[in-house]
């Protein structure tokens, strides 16, 4: 399959919301975030009340750089994204604060490590290794930007699979990503790429 991974990047904003136009997210809760909760440098006073404001929302942070993440294409249409940012930009974030609480902040605070937060695979595109590539991209390009580590946050029980885009521990374990720390719900996983 002919996969074509590429960094998000301002002028691919449009493709960006409309592939979050089109494709389900969450059905569980019938909602599309346009991921808005999880980005670098998040104003105060946001308003992600609606589907309309999240969507005006992730268009002007892709412009402005604060969503950060990569678009997988295939026959010229979006059909993936991950969401991989620095972790130190991100621990302020909406998406932050309400599910990663938990999630250790300190004792890598003298190290560059990227966090990967969600991936979104379109239906039919499903099971065909895309989150794979996209994994694969990130981690790639993480070394070459001078990142020391990646690091995942997979669900520790998955209890709907709508509820897993934050992807498979065992996908990140067939990465060479290992379990850092087990909390309530989720794992730390790390992937060490330099010292």
């Amino acid at each position: 399959m002919d996969i074509e991974i590429r960094k998000l990047a301002p002028d691919l904003a449009e493709d960006y919301v409309r592939f979050f136009d089109e494709t389900p997210h969450n059905e569980k809760y019938n909602t599309k975030c346009y991921c808005t909760g999880w980005c670098s440098n998040e104003p105060e006073g946001v308003d992600n009340s609606t589907e309309e404001k999240r969507r005006a929302v992730a268009y002007e942070y892709v412009k402005a750089g604060n969503l950060q993440g990569y678009l997988a294409y295939f026959g010229g249409q979006v059909v993936g994204w991950c969401n991989a940012n620095t972790k130190a930009d991100c621990v302020t974030c909406v998406g932050w604060q309400y599910v990663m609480g938990a999630v250790p902040t300190d004792e890598l605070i003298d190290k560059k490590v990227k966090s990967i937060f969600c991936f979104t695979i379109a239906p039919g595109m499903q099971r065909k290794g895309i989150a794979t590539r996209l994994l694969e991209r990130v981690c790639q390009d993480a070394a070459l930007e001078g990142f020391q580590y990646v690091e995942a946050y997979p669900n520790r029980v998955m209890t709907a699979e709508s509820e897993n885009f934050v992807g498979y521990a065992e996908m990140y374990e067939k990465s060479g990503f290992t379990v850092y720390k087990e909390l309530e719900n989720i794992y730390v996983m790390r992937k060490k790429l330099r010292e």
